[in-house]
């Protein structure tokens, strides 16, 4: 596990994309979008149906590994508002399992605005943990130390003559982009202009390597020309 801190607050990295807080026993995970597939499926595009059972079971062993208390999902827990009725019986088993013996906490993202009753665990809006806030999309004029989501950051990097992409945190002086956790998630550059224009102060992107974490100094891309 690599460690990582933010604003006194001092975090690890477990499973490349996820952040275990001892002091408070938490595991923080972004971007699950579960049911993603299922609502390609709808859409036409025949994917199989596997992420969300993918998804859940990294959660359950990351929780076994940290020995997690309480679980804090940071929004987009589901692709969309309606992911949780088109849950397989497994898959719902199995994220009732999780939520029954965790202290679970949905923050709400712009892909699940609402879940419904009984999905389990607590539904928040936001919440603020040790001075720490916890939302799903970072709020440019948030003065306190922040954790938040929904850009899915990756990094690009040049090793040995080769390009390798990897899922990565993004770190401003009071603010910190955490990695998207879900099965098929996509990603953004970690220095797209919208995520730069949220730390004024610099940023660095962190990529989990093992025991260490590495960190890469990020300067804004270039804009896209328009054709």
């Amino acid at each position: 596990m690599a460690g990582l801190s933010l604003a006194d607050h001092a975090f690890l990295i477990v499973g490349e994309t996820a952040l275990f807080w001892p002091v408070q026993k938490a595991l923080i995970v972004a971007d699950l979008h579960l049911e993603k597939a299922s609502w390609y499926a709808s859409h036409g595009q025949m994917l199989p149906p596997y992420d969300s059972l993918a998804t859940l079971e990294r959660l359950a062993c990351l929780i076994d590994q940290t020995g997690a208390a309480s679980l804090w999902c940071l929004g987009d827990n589901f692709h969309d508002i309606d992911g949780p009725d088109r849950m397989a019986m497994p898959t719902r088993e199995r994220l009732a399992a999780l939520t029954s013996q965790t202290e679970w906490h949905w923050i709400i993202g712009n892909h699940d605005p609402a879940l419904p009753p009984g999905i389990g665990g607590h539904v928040h809006d936001e919440a603020e943990r040790c001075g720490l806030m916890l939302r799903h999309r970072a709020k440019p004029a948030e003065m306190r130390p922040e954790l938040s989501g929904h850009w899915h950051p990756k990094h690009r990097a040049v090793a040995r003559g080769r390009a390798v992409t990897r899922a990565c945190f993004v770190r401003g002086q009071t603010r910190l982009i955490l990695p998207a956790f879900g099965a098929l998630t996509g990603g953004m550059p970690a220095n797209d202009a919208e995520i730069m224009a949220l730390m004024p102060g610099g940023a660095e992107a962190i990529v989990s390597a093992g025991d260490r974490a590495m960190r890469f100094p990020l300067r804004s891309a270039p804009k896209r020309k328009l054709a």
